[in-house]
C-alpha cells in the first residue's frame, strides 16, 4: 500500500513514513504480525477501542487522531479495492470534531519591518541565505516541503515565476516579486563565489556543505528570525504561509487567486482566512461604532 502511495498517489516521502508510523502503531496495537494477518478480521468495535485508547490513554489530540484514521482509512480503502476485505470498515468511523482554531499570522506592521530587514545586502552566505527564506515564504505562500525542494532550474529564465512541485505531485506557477528576484540573484551569486555551490547539486537553498538544505534546519531558521524579530505565539515556517494568505486576503485579493496561490485542492481549505477577516471587523466595529464604545442597544 505505501508504495501505491508514494509511486502511483505520488504522495511525499514524509506522508509516506506518517502513514508506515500509524499503521504500525496500530498493528502492534493489535499485537499481530502484518506479513501473515488476515486484515479482513479487524472490526469496526477495534477500530473505535484504538480511538479510545488513544485519545484517552495516550493523550492524542482529535486533530492528531483524525490524521492517524487517514492512514488507516488509506490502508483499508486500498485492501477494499483490491479484494482483501469485504467491506472498507473505515467508511462508518466518522472523524473525531476539532475546535475551529484560526490561522496564526504575523501583523503587517510587524512583517514589514521583518521584510525589510530580510533586503538588506549580507555578504555572509548564511545570513544572505536565511533571509532569503523567509521572504520567499512570505511572498510566495510555500509550504516547507515546497521551499526546500526548490531547485535552481525551478525559475523562469527572469525569475519572474516559480515552477512549485505541491501536494501530490502537482506543480503550480508562483510569482516573484521584483525585490525577491535581486535576492535570489545575490544569493547564488554569493554561493557560487563562495564555492559552496558545486554543478553536481541543483537545490537553491543549501547547507555550508553544498547538500540540499534539511526541513530541520529551515524550521530552526525560520524560528530564530521570527522570534529575532519579536514575534509572539508560534513560529513556524507555516505561519508565513498563513501571513501571506491573510495578507493578500485583507488587501482584497481574490479567493480563488489565492487558493491556486497556495495550492489548496479545494477553495474551503482557503476559506478559513476568512475567519480572520471576520476577527479583524468585529475588533474594528467594537473600537469604532459609537453605540458599540456607549453600550446602547
Amino acid at each position: 500500500m505505501l508504495n501505491y502511495l508514494a509511486a502511483e498517489r505520488r504522495f511525499s516521502p514524509l506522508t509516506v513514513r506518517n502513514y508506515r508510523r500509524d499503521i504500525e502503531r496500530f498493528l502492534a496495537w493489535l499485537d499481530v504480525d502484518e506479513s501473515r494477518y488476515d486484515f479482513s478480521r479487524v472490526e469496526a468495535k477495534e477500530i473505535r477501542a484504538w480511538i479510545l485508547f488513544r485519545t484517552e490513554q495516550d493523550k492524542v489530540s482529535a486533530s492528531s487522531m483524525n490524521r492517524e484514521l487517514s492512514s488507516l482509512r488509506a490502508l483499508f480503502r486500498w485492501l477494499h479495492e483490491r479484494g482483501c476485505c469485504p467491506k472498507n470498515i473505515l467508511l462508518g468511523i466518522p472523524s473525531l470534531r476539532t475546535p475551529r482554531r484560526l490561522p496564526s499570522f504575523v501583523p503587517e506592521s510587524r512583517m514589514n519591518a521583518i521584510v525589510a530587514d530580510c533586503y538588506r545586502t549580507e555578504e555572509e552566505f548564511e545570513a544572505a541565505r536565511n533571509a532569503l527564506i523567509v521572504l520567499m515564504f512570505y511572498t510566495c505562500g510555500l509550504r516547507l516541503a515546497e521551499l526546500i525542494g526548490i531547485d535552481r532550474d525551478d525559475f523562469a529564465d527572469d525569475l519572474s515565476t516559480l515552477r512549485v512541485r505541491g501536494k501530490g505531485g502537482k506543480t503550480r506557477l508562483v510569482p516573484i516579486p521584483e525585490f525577491v528576484r535581486e535576492k535570489i540573484a545575490a544569493y547564488t551569486e554569493l554561493a557560487e563565489r563562495q564555492q559552496i555551490c558545486n554543478s553536481a547539486e541543483k537545490a537553491l537553498y543549501l547547507s555550508l556543505e553544498g547538500r540540499r538544505i534539511s526541513r530541520s534546519t529551515v524550521y530552526r531558521i525560520v524560528k530564530a528570525e521570527l522570534g529575532r524579530h519579536g514575534v509572539q505565539g508560534k513560529t513556524s515556517p507555516h505561519v508565513l504561509r498563513h501571513t501571506f494568505a491573510t495578507h493578500l486576503l485583507n488587501d482584497g485579493a481574490d479567493m480563488r487567486a489565492i487558493q491556486e496561490l497556495l495550492g489548496h485542492a479545494s477553495l474551503q481549505s482557503t476559506q478559513v482566512y476568512t475567519h480572520n477577516e471576520i476577527a479583524k471587523l468585529k475588533e474594528s466595529y467594537s473600537k469604532a461604532h459609537p453605540r458599540e464604545k456607549k453600550g446602547q442597544y
